[in-house]
């Protein structure tokens, strides 16, 4: 039996891109999967919404529950949370996917887009697990994976985009810091990132368009290795900043190419914050 079957998992800005694809994973481990995002219509450029995502882990007989969500409201947090828990009957897993992006420095970033990376990035880790937490505390297997990079204080990425960085190396330390924390409930608090740039929406639109795609893979690779985390029992692992490819490979992976965003032997981009 599935590690993951009729387990809860809570999965923030799970409508599209890497969090539509460990949403659909963790279903068809037999896991009853809430997709909390904004994208409760259609977005003109985006394709994707809470309710698309739900019908197809439904179509995949699982079992979905797309809740509307902005993670800058805690009291909307709390309050979806609650329902998801009251709604199975438990919470399992906190997946803090919901991300804000623009690569600018302090002199041209205006202070309204900071505070949305800071809001979206570092406080939704903060508000999302401590509502979490109450729920998490009755699982025997209960983990907080946030998507954010291992620490690199390497100037370089600060240098153009110093206000990003911040914010996603912030969401890892609060991961360190929650899993010393809530080492005492059972809970296990880790960090995951992709080795290799991955083609989302966010990447074609707010980074390097269709070119930098082909040098990346599919989301499919960090839905893998979240359920390969996700999985495990206890909290054995926890307060690590993992690496997807590392963990498939830990795994037994040898075979990469299936990940490919497009055929071919393009040499594939390394993610921000790896060296």
């Amino acid at each position: 039996m599935s590690a993951l079957k009729d387990r809860t998992v809570f999965i923030t800005g799970g409508s599209r891109g890497i969090g539509r694809a460990i949403a659909l994973a963790c279903a068809a481990q037999g896991a009853n999967v809430v997709i909390a995002a904004k994208s409760d219509t259609p977005h003109p450029k985006l394709p994707g919404t809470i309710h698309s995502v739900a019908e197809d882990i439904e179509a995949a007989g699982g079992k979905a529950l797309p809740l509307v969500l902005d993670v800058r409201d805690e009291a909307q947090v709390k309050a979806r949370i609650d329902e998801a828990g009251n709604h199975f009957g438990g919470l399992d897993m906190l997946i803090n996917n919901a991300g804000a992006i623009r690569l600018q420095g302090v002199e041209q970033l205006q202070v309204k887009r900071y505070d949305l990376l800071h809001q979206v990035n570092a406080r939704a880790v903060f508000a999302c697990s401590q509502a979490a937490l109450p729920w998490l505390k009755q699982s025997d297997q209960a983990h907080i994976l946030s998507l954010s990079p291992p620490l690199n204080l390497h100037p370089k990425w600060f240098a153009q985009y110093g206000p990003y960085t911040s914010t996603k190396y912030a969401m890892t330390m609060l991961t360190i810091g929650m899993a010393e924390e809530f080492r005492r409930y059972g809970i296990a608090v880790n960090a995951l990132w992709p080795k290799t740039l991955i083609a989302t929406a966010a990447i074609e639109h707010e980074v390097g368009g269709a070119q930098l795609m082909a040098q990346g893979r599919k989301p499919d690779i960090m839905a893998d290795a979240a359920v390969s985390i996700l999985s495990q029992r206890g909290n054995a692992l926890s307060g690590e900043a993992l690496i997807d490819e590392d963990v498939l490979r830990a795994e037994g992976v040898t075979d990469f190419d299936k990940y490919r965003y497009a055929p071919g032997d393009k040499p594939l981009l390394a993610d921000l914050f790896l060296e």
